[in-house]
């Protein structure tokens, strides 16, 4: 199984996104609703593959991101925001993301996208 973290402020986009990849291949091992946590978590964790939410309180997905990657360089993090985000996409693509899609997203882009960086 692969290990996954899930970063959102939203619950109800953290219980999606675990209805989506349950049963395929996946475990969640922690959950985060802002980026500090997010980073506490990563380190405790060290998990695959990380969903990453842009806007969130305390510490951004843009910072947290940057800070897991300075840290852990192969970390591999999915960015999942709204659309109409693109500038802050960039810049999480270049503070280290590894891909990024928008919501809303169904299952199988999800899944797809999940395994590609997986299995890079």
């Amino acid at each position: 199984m692969k290990k996954i973290l899930i970063v959102d402020d939203t619950l109800f986009i953290r219980e999606t996104i675990k209805r989506m990849i349950d049963g395929h291949g996946f475990t969640v091992v922690a959950e985060a609703d802002n980026g500090e946590d997010a980073v506490t978590l990563y380190r405790t964790h060290q998990p695959d593959v990380v969903t990453m939410d842009i806007t969130m309180p305390i510490k951004n997905g843009l910072e947290a991101t940057k800070e897991i990657c300075q840290e852990f360089p192969d970390a591999k993090i999915v960015i999942i925001t709204a659309a109409g985000q693109q500038k802050n996409v960039i810049r999480a693509l270049e503070n280290g993301a590894t891909d990024f899609m928008t919501k809303p997203f169904t299952a199988q882009k999800l899944l797809a996208m999940l395994q590609q960086h997986i299995n890079v």
